[in-house]
């Protein structure tokens, strides 16, 4: 068997052996321009309008770690993994894999450190070029970066990462359209692990998928987590997945992170009125007959959010504070965060 040849330009790690976390994200904010066009604001006198996709967002994740981020849709959760993947470029903060910041590498040390940090989408079909075939789409990933020498043992390589992600070496030959959807996201994460990447980012990895195929890629997963030693950044609106695969949980509403904590603390003892009624929304299939408040009213418009705390038109604890004052994340009970001055001042 062929080894896998280290590029020469990777870069060293030393900060790996000092406790640093693999990932430190500290308060980035994405703004998109979302305006009209020029003449047309002069035209019909209209201001410009910016949309804060994120706002402030800081958290770490350790080596070996699973960190998901949950929330309605539209608060933020894919811009952030765009972020950090170097997708998007945040407007304002910072995002440092092993403590280089990924906006300030450029050139050869600049691609070392993104073979480091790979990506898994949302949509398998939409993700993986139709016109190519199975080889040349996990092949990419090692060309790109010249992890090896010669087709010979680009092949080999190609069949091990099929087989590692529990499908058969002769599906090279294959393309796309000849593969159900998990086995697309499997074909997707072993272009992922081509370039023998230190970090994942899971952008809704099993939405599009059935419920028994969802389980299925999601062990794979925890599975292949342990083998590599990967650490995830894994997006889902799904609290089940969430509690399935999470270490730590941060919920977010509006481009903000309102509670960061544990999962078994989230779970067990949810501080934030949102993430209380977020958990209140799953099914009570065991009839345990505890009081529930169903999810209230409807996300504020992102273009003209609420002043003060965001959720507060449909908290059900919100007062006059919370309308003008914008809460910081702050230890809360059970070593977690939280950003609410409800919880701040004990009044739940």
């Amino acid at each position: 068997m062929n080894t896998i040849a280290t590029p020469a330009c990777t870069l060293s790690t030393p900060l790996a052996q000092n406790g640093r976390p693999l990932v430190e994200v500290d308060g980035i904010t994405k703004v998109f321009d979302v305006s009209a066009p020029w003449l047309n604001r002069v035209l019909e006198r209209k201001p410009r309008l910016l949309l804060h996709a994120v706002d402030g967002v800081s958290f770490t994740i350790e080596r070996g770690e699973t960190l998901a981020l949950v929330g309605e849709s539209g608060c933020g959760k894919s811009t952030v993994a765009r972020m950090l993947v170097g997708l998007y470029r945040p407007t304002r903060g910072r995002v440092s894999i092993d403590g280089y910041d990924l906006a300030e590498l450029s050139g050869p040390a600049g691609q070392a450190l993104r073979r480091r940090i790979q990506m898994i989408f949302q949509d398998p079909y939409a993700s993986l070029n139709p016109r190519w075939k199975v080889a040349d789409i996990i092949a990419e990933p090692i060309r790109v970066h010249r992890l090896l020498a010669g087709e010979p043992a680009i092949r080999e390589r190609v069949g091990e990462l099929l087989r590692h992600v529990g499908l058969a070496s002769t599906d090279a030959a294959r393309f796309p359209h000849q593969f159900s959807g998990g086995q697309r996201q499997r074909i997707s994460i072993a272009r992922a692990l081509a370039s023998q990447p230190e970090f994942l980012v899971c952008d809704e990895p099993t939405s599009a998928l059935d419920v028994s195929v969802q389980a299925q890629v999601l062990n794979l997963m925890r599975e292949l987590q342990k083998q590599d030693r990967l650490t995830y950044l894994f997006i889902s609106h799904n609290l089940a997945v969430v509690h399935h695969v999470a270490d730590r949980v941060g919920v977010m509403y509006l481009g903000r992170i309102v509670e960061l904590a544990p999962k078994r603390t989230l779970f067990a003892t949810p501080q934030h009125p949102y993430t209380r009624m977020l958990l209140d929304a799953i099914p009570d299939v065991g009839m345990t007959g505890r009081s529930r408040t169903p999810v209230a009213g409807e996300v504020p418009n992102p273009l003209n959010p609420p002043s003060g705390c965001t959720f507060h038109p449909r908290c059900p604890h919100a007062n006059e504070r919370c309308r003008v004052e914008q809460p910081l994340l702050q230890r809360a009970p059970g070593g977690g965060q939280a950003a609410c001055h409800a919880v701040e001042e004990g009044r739940i």
